[in-house]
């Protein structure tokens, strides 16, 4: 007994009413007339568009062959029967494409359709477009309408945003499928937008004919499977369901003017065309009885028709009602804004208008200040004003940008203000409500202005007067009065802080307020003055964001006077911060403020001062290097620079990030003789910066002799090394085994990994970048171990080819800080050759092939000017060629492998031909055959054709090996020019595909 039969038997037996069982896919196969019968239900258990998936899931499975490998769907009965029933619900949907498309996905949309193309006759290999739709029988006609009618619906459907689905843990396993039916889709929308134009075309001859149409029906599509010989011309054609051509007109105009509408963004004439279309759509519309087969939304509608009309400029003499969106419209159009404005207000009353509509015009407007029209800005903020009373009206949230105008307030703005207030409300006697929401609205203005003026302007207003009880009004009043008379310190600066009386209600924390705010040192310190005199507390504590360093800490914290303790730890954490955000000019005068300060009664501090003006010099100037200046630092930089490496007074804190930078501006702008030769020992042996800086200066100046550089290139890789191992002890396990434990935490270098990659990564000089990049590669071919895959750069050979101590060296540290060092290069300097190379030689050996074949190509365009001149031979040697072939292959694009196989020296055959034997190739196989030069291959390529009886792709292929200039009786240099261009040519179609 099957598993349905037990379900259904223990259903009968069952004691307790159940859900009646929802009947299988295959049962509609055993029973032919089934299928009709379940389709009258009213509420049928699959309903249909579920129907149309099984039918086309289970046709369109794949068959295993005797060799268990996977077939396409087999052309049987079991298959035809299937998708023809899948025809046939959509038949009993009378075609109904908006029920279609909200219940099936565009593959299985796009089977169905074209199973309807195939049952009605359609032509194949015709494209539609090139089909005479009057001289078609009427029901094939049909067919190729609605798919046409699909396709230009799709497009414009699939061009508004979605909401993507977030999948839950019970969807996890189910993300192939999405990712497999995304994918689908895709494609499918790829190949429809390429075809819009002769989808275009055919709906609009489809306009140009008179007669009724006719669609397939359950009966029509039972005589086709009846006579499978037919052509079209049985009675099937001329027994559909009949659609006149009034209700087929309207449809396709409809479905016309939403692609012609889509595609205004980009042609603005396209507007007119939509315009038009929906134009005869509504006049149709109007003008049918019923309207069984035109299924359109007429909110819809007369929102393109709007949109359209405003878009076009055009009045339409036939449209008899003058809409409050034509009005506007027409205003703008005609530069009226006053007259915009009255509108508006006059609507506030009204409340026609909706609200996303005027906001869209205010955004509109803004968009013109934007562009220049400046003049505009009057209007930009009265129409704010009375988009804000009508959100007040309704008792809305008030808009950003209004409460943004109130920061700025003027006389002439509150009076538009209150004027619009006044004339919102209207003459009539206003609702309760919109009194109660306008009465909010004063508050909320008088609550929201600072300036007194403004204030008494408002609290003094008929209308306010009005609006508010008495009561309301004497507390607000109150709290307005005792606001007023505390000094509202954001107004204007004071300007002495000995002007303000002692019995001044001015708050502490208005005053820690503008404390955290200011960054003019002499507010700072009035600001102080004021506070030490209110409450005796450390004010360097208000902001828990105000760090000082930790160096200097104990130093500015040991100052004794409270009062310039807070001073100078402020001026200190404000200057820091202004660093941080590159406001240079605000640093320099804070610094010079707590320099002025700390030199009356400090000497250390003045030094330390001086330290942090000289870093703040020294990263302002390497800010504007990083920014594109080529201005050289002075003199007197330098000499600074110099001043504080060589530096020693005694029991003086110091910031070991000076030092680093220091050192790396003296490497950024080739100071190397002075880290070389002028360096006090002492102060290598004691800073492991400057130790680094003297090296890499040292391999740096050396460079152009390999041979005489080994000894510092030697001194510099064991730094390097030591900073890159692990301090390793041994252990003995419970098996009695010594085993070797690596201790991350205790690196054994002179500085840990973490500063040293800090230290590089503020580094910009090529040579330095390029020397630490050569090191690195070396240092990780050797630990990696793998000959055959090694990546490449410049200037290798002056490293050591081994290591005394690998087991020490963090494998993975050094593989992260390659990537990262050859990264961070590329930031400075996206078109370096040599570190574009090494940059696709990682990718390829951790296997990313494509991104490795992009950074080749990269490095090819940019030393060739996007291959319009030959590429040299040291950047495409036959290393790199072999890779990318490589890169090719493992993302099977086995054609563009062949072309590449001529650029090797000697062109390798072997590979080529291996290639061009594989079918499954995901690149454009015959588009890439003018790109081949090599008559060997291209003979191969022919015989292949030949072989597979591939007829069409043996043509391209005779034609590529006939043309002139490939001819072996050719002289040489006609043979290599064919070369070139050929080369050129393929690398740009590359470089396309790739970038």
């Amino acid at each position: 007994m099957s598993v349905e039969t037990v379900d259904r038997v223990a259903a009968v037996t069952s004691g307790r009413p159940s859900t009646p069982l929802q009947t299988s896919w295959f049962e509609f196969l055993l029973d032919g007339s089934l299928l009709e019968n379940h389709l009258q239900k009213s509420y049928p258990d699959p309903t249909p568009v579920q129907l149309i998936i099984q039918f086309l899931e289970q046709a369109s499975k794949p068959s295993l062959n005797e060799q268990n490998q996977v077939q396409p769907p087999a052309d049987n009965r079991r298959n035809r029967t299937l998708k023809l029933l899948a025809l046939k619900v959509a038949a009993h949907m009378k075609w109904d494409l908006d029920a279609l498309e909200k219940g099936l996905t565009i593959p299985v949309l796009n089977m169905l359709l074209n199973e309807l193309l195939c049952v009605s006759k359609v032509p194949p290999g015709v494209k539609h477009v090139d089909l005479d739709l009057s001289t078609l029988p009427p029901t094939t006609a049909m067919a190729v309408i609605i798919y046409n009618r699909w396709a230009i619906r799709t497009i414009v459907l699939s061009s508004f945003p979605e909401k993507q689905t977030k999948p839950g843990p019970h969807q996890m396993n189910m993300l192939s499928i999405v990712q497999q039916e995304k994918e689908m889709t895709e494609n499918i929308l790829t190949v429809l937008k390429e075809q819009a134009t002769d989808s275009i075309s055919v709906l609009e001859g489809a306009l140009q004919l008179k007669k009724d149409f006719y669609v397939h029906t359950l009966r029509t599509l039972d005589l086709l499977a009846a006579d499978a010989a037919a052509n079209g011309e049985t009675e099937s054609s001329t027994a559909g369901l009949r659609i006149s051509a009034d209700e087929l007109h309207c449809q396709v105009n409809y479905d016309l003017g939403g692609i012609f509408f889509q595609q205004g963004c980009t042609d603005q004439t396209a507007y007119e065309k939509a315009r038009d279309h929906f134009r005869q759509t509504k006049e149709l519309f109007t003008k049918l009885d019923s309207t069984v087969h035109v299924h359109l939304d007429e909110k819809r509608l007369a929102g393109y028709w709007n949109a359209c009309k405003a878009l076009t400029e055009d009045c339409d003499p036939s449209d008899t009602q003058n809409t409050p969106y034509n009005q506007i419209n027409s205003l703008i159009r005609a530069h009226n804004h006053q007259a915009v404005i009255e509108a508006f207000i006059k609507d506030n009353m009204c409340r026609s208008l909706p609200n996303n509509f005027r906001r869209s015009v205010l955004r509109e407007f803004l968009y013109k200040v934007q562009q220049g029209e400046s003049s505009l800005d009057e209007v930009c903020y009265k129409l704010c004003v009375c988009n804000a009373v009508r959100d007040a009206l309704e008792g809305e949230v008030l808009s950003v940008r209004f409460h943004q105008l109130l920061l700025k307030p003027s006389k002439k703005m509150v009076d538009f203000i209150l004027e619009v207030c006044t004339l919102s409300l209207g003459k009539d006697r206003p609702s309760e409500s919109s009194r109660r929401n306008m009465a909010t609205f004063m508050k909320t203005l008088c609550e929201t202005l600072q300036e007194l003026p403004l204030l008494m302007g408002v609290s003094s207003h008929k209308l306010f007067v009005e609006l508010l009880k008495e009561e309301d009004r004497k507390v607000l009043v109150e709290q307005l009065r005792k606001r007023s008379a505390t000094i509202n310190l954001s107004a204007k600066p004071l300007p002495s802080f000995y002007d303000i009386p002692a019995s001044s209600s001015v708050s502490i924390g208005q005053l820690e307020q503008q404390l955290i705010l200011s960054l003019e040192p002499r507010r700072i310190r009035q600001i102080l003055i004021e506070l030490h005199g209110m409450a005796e507390r450390p004010f360097w504590r208000v902001n828990s964001k105000w760090e000082a360093p930790k160096d200097y800490i104990n130093v500015i914290l040991g100052i004794k006077d409270n009062l310039t303790k807070d001073l100078v730890y402020i001026f200190m954490a404000k200057g820091l911060h202004c660093i941080s955000i590159k406001d240079f000019p605000h640093a320099r005068q804070l610094y010079s403020a707590c320099l002025e300060l700390v030199t009356e009664f400090s000497p250390k501090l003045r030094q330390v001062m001086l330290n942090e003006m000289l870093l703040l010099e020294v990263r302002a100037h390497e800010t504007m290097a990083a920014e594109g200046s080529k201005e050289r630092p002075p003199s007197d930089l330098v000499s600074r620079v110099r001043g504080y490496l060589e530096m020693r007074i005694h029991d003086l804190p110091l910031r070991q990030v000076v030092g680093e930078e220091c050192v790396a501006f003296m490497l950024n702008w080739r100071e190397n003789d002075y880290l070389t030769l002028q360096v006090p020992p002492s102060l290598v042996m004691n800073n492991p910066y400057i130790k680094i800086g003297q090296l890499l200066a040292s391999t740096c100046k050396e460079l152009p002799g390999p041979k005489e550089c080994r000894r510092t290139a030697k001194e510099l890789w064991d730094v390097v090394v030591q900073i890159c191992s692990m301090s390793v002890q041994h252990k003995r396990n419970n098996d009695g085994r010594v085993g070797l434990i690596k201790q991350r935490e205790s690196s054994m270098g002179i500085l840990q990994r973490s500063k040293f990659i800090t230290f590089i990564k503020k580094l910009r000089e090529p040579l330095v970048l390029t020397t630490l990049i050569s090191l690195f590669v070396r240092f990780h071919s050797i630990v990696r171990d793998d000959i055959v895959n090694e990546v490449t750069a410049e200037h290798l050979t002056i490293w050591p080819s081994t290591l005394l101590n690998i087991q020490a060296v963090d494998v993975e540290a050094v593989a992260v800080t390659v990537k990262e060092l050859v990264s961070y290069a590329l930031t400075l300097n996206p078109n370096n050759q040599s570190w574009l190379i090494t940059q696709a030689d990682i990718y390829f050996v951790t296997n990313q092939y494509s991104a490795a074949l992009n950074l080749y190509l990269q490095a090819g365009a940019v030393c060739s000017d996007f291959f319009t001149k030959t590429v040299a031979p040291d950047i495409y040697s036959d290393q790199v060629l072999k890779r990318m072939i490589k890169c090719c292959s493992m993302m099977n694009c086995h054609t563009q492998v062949a072309v590449l196989c001529q650029f090797l020296r000697e062109v390798d055959y072997m590979t080529a031909f291996k290639a061009l034997q594989e079918q499954n190739s995901h690149d454009a196989m015959d588009s890439f055959y003018d790109y081949i030069w090599d008559v060997t291959i291209l003979e191969y390529l022919t015989h292949i054709h030949h072989k597979r009886g591939e007829t069409e792709k043996r043509q391209i292929a005779i034609k590529a090996i006939g043309q002139t200039e490939l001819n072996t009786s050719n002289p040489e240099e006609v043979l290599l020019l064919a070369a070139q261009k050929r080369k050129k040519r393929f690398l740009q179609a590359m470089a396309k595909l790739y970038f």
